[in-house]
């Protein structure tokens, strides 16, 4: 059973994990793979309202997507978005990367080996997410400017579509751990936390929400 307080503390976490950028027309669009088949649906929406020409999606398989997406999270996002009326001229793919760094990496290896000029990209994540690849594009491909995106939705409402709070819980505090921690690694550039987040995160490592943590970090919860 999670209680009020930790409904709270996650909620709060969900909120800072979101970039809250104002949308606006970019170079390309680059859909970061996921279990989550809404970031292609994202992307999708986003084509058709005129905000990239071009969409690459990256991501090969992990444990979680295995069985889901047995061709490759970037394979069946290219698919999901073709299904929805997005030209295959328009998606290019990246089927290798196995993490963040390695989706921004190699799709910007894809971008550059297909002749495509880049000042501007739509970053599009699962929403919890968003802070984290935006932290991570910017530290790795800094002459290019980013904006967030990820499928509008409520905290209560992400809860509801995983059908597993405890999971969700789990996911936002390890998301918060590598942007504490991330930064000194060289993995991404900093970014400030509240400390109203860090006591949410502190409070919710505390009582075992512990499951996507990086073991053996320092961190602010040790």
């Amino acid at each position: 059973m999670i209680s009020a307080q930790e409904w709270s503390d996650g909620r709060r976490l969900w909120d800072f994990h979101q970039m809250h950028h104002e949308l606006r027309r970019c170079s390309v669009a680059i859909g970061l793979g996921s279990h989550d088949l809404g970031v292609a649906e994202t992307a999708a929406d986003l084509y058709r309202d005129g905000m990239m020409p071009l969409i690459v999606f990256t991501g090969a398989t992990s444990r979680t997507t295995q069985d889901r997406m047995p061709r490759g999270e970037a394979v069946h996002y290219r698919e999901r978005a073709l299904e929805l009326g997005v030209p295959g001229s328009a998606v290019l793919v990246e089927p290798h990367a196995r993490n963040t760094g390695e989706n921004i990496r190699f799709s910007r290896a894809v971008l550059e080996q297909a002749g495509v000029e880049v000042s501007s990209v739509l970053l599009i994540s699962k929403p919890y997410e968003e802070r984290r690849a935006y932290a991570t594009a910017c530290k790795l491909w800094p002459e290019v400017e980013f904006v967030s995106a990820s499928t509008p939705m409520t905290f209560e409402a992400y809860v509801d579509s995983i059908g597993d709070p405890r999971l969700v819980m789990d996911m936002l505090v390890g998301a918060l751990q590598r942007l504490l921690v991330y930064p000194a690694k060289g993995f991404m550039t900093d970014q400030a936390v509240p400390d109203d987040v860090v006591a949410a995160y502190e409070r919710l490592c505390r009582e075992g929400f512990t499951s996507r943590l990086v073991r053996g970090s320092a961190d602010a919860a040790t």
